[in-house]
């Protein structure tokens, strides 16, 4: 598999090899159950201790604000359904507000808290380049507001947020304010308190630690009802035994993803802006999905008109280049990207769109194969399509 360009970062990367040596031993060698009292469990208490001290160090936080999860997703889960369950029981609201671009991690959460439990729920819309307007999260808010929840950066479409201006909204009426941040580690100083949120999800298989793990910054003082019951793990806040082994993948693989950032981010910024100077220069009739420069350093997607995503990224596969068209957590289903939609991005449209994400593995030249695969990919697919541009 050498020889495949891999440009699918913003779906998932591999581990890289510092988080996987130091994951390796607490598989054979450092077994014990972090709870036990006995020296193996000793062993790997102490190694969770120091790798939620490694994530809070990264974060600006205390440890104690750490909550491990199994994903991004599960830790999205427990901002919105814990936030809302807890102060709604304190009889102190019953409305929430999301964005239209969330993940499904949030957006079919809150739909189904709406659905099923009843709470309020406002859905803001954004601008043709993905971003949501702190003038309307500012009205959309009311004395009832639960929480708020915004995610940092697109996955699809790689838009970043105004979350200083958005966070300050919140801040201003005292209305707790999470973020899903997995996209962002690689383009964002990941410090909560510049940041200016209370919750934040972040999943480790997107900065290069193992799949399966994760965790939720939860601010000191913000109410939350656990979601998974039966043991008093994460200070009682999420219940089970730790996989020692991935958070301590997680804790090396986030240091070194912020301790490269500003570097690696130039690089990979420099080769976005060549990817999208040569696929707009040598496709017609394409063009840029997400903010032009509010975005993600390594994301590029576009709208192709005329043809259907699903030809494109079998015609790269062949080429030995690995791309998607959007949420690889969505990418089964039939209906159109509800974030290119809230765009306002037609159905005819967003089918013919491509995100193309660059990682550690890419350069110049992997950016050369892939100008020189898809222009003529596309003319061909667009001559057997029955679709006209």
């Amino acid at each position: 598999m050498s020889d495949t360009i891999y440009l699918d970062h913003c779906a998932t990367t591999p581990v890289r090899p510092d988080a996987l040596a130091a994951m390796l031993p607490y598989f054979s060698q450092h077994y014990g159950n972090s709870s036990s009292l006995h020296r193996l469990g000793r062993e790997t208490g102490k190694a969770l201790r120091i790798a939620r001290g490694q994530i809070a160090d990264v974060l600006g936080c205390s440890p104690g604000e750490v909550i491990i999860t199994s994903s991004g997703t599960e830790a999205d889960n427990l901002a919105l359904r814990g936030v809302a369950f807890a102060r709604r029981r304190r009889g102190e609201g019953n409305h929430l507000v999301v964005s239209a671009v969330e993940h499904k991690g949030i957006l079919d959460t809150a739909k189904q808290l709406r659905d099923a439990f009843d709470f309020e729920l406002t859905v803001l819309d954004v601008d043709a380049y993905g971003r949501v307007s702190p003038m309307d999260l500012a009205l959309a808010i009311r004395p009832d507001t639960l929480i708020v929840s915004i995610m940092a950066a697109n996955n699809e479409v790689g838009t970043i947020q105004p979350l200083a201006e958005l966070s300050a909204v919140c801040r201003e009426r005292a209305v707790p304010f999470h973020s899903d941040a997995v996209q962002a580690t690689g383009s964002l100083s990941l410090n909560v308190d510049q940041l200016g949120v209370d919750l934040m999800s972040l999943g480790a298989h997107k900065f290069y630690g193992p799949k399966g793990i994760g965790l939720l910054y939860l601010r000191r003082g913000v109410a939350l009802q656990p979601q998974i019951t039966g043991g008093s793990h994460e200070g009682k806040r999420r219940a089970s035994t730790e996989n020692v082994a991935y958070i301590v993948a997680m804790a090396v693989a986030l240091e070194l993803a912020q301790a490269e950032r500003a570097s690696e981010a130039a690089r990979l910024a420099a080769l976005r802006d060549r990817l999208i100077a040569g696929v707009l220069a040598g496709v017609p009739d394409s063009y840029l999905t997400g903010h032009p420069t509010e975005r993600m350093a390594n994301h590029a997607s576009f709208v192709v008109r005329g043809i259907e995503a699903e030809g494109m990224l079998i015609g790269l596969d062949m080429a030995g280049i690995c791309a998607s068209s959007g949420s690889a957590c969505t990418s089964g289903a039939q209906e159109p990207s509800h974030v290119l939609t809230a765009m306002g991005v037609s159905r005819r449209e967003a089918v013919g769109h491509l995100r193309l994400s660059l990682g550690h593995s890419n350069s110049d030249a992997h950016v050369d194969r892939l100008l020189d695969v898809l222009p003529p990919l596309v003319a061909r697919l667009r001559e057997m399509s029955p679709f006209t541009v």
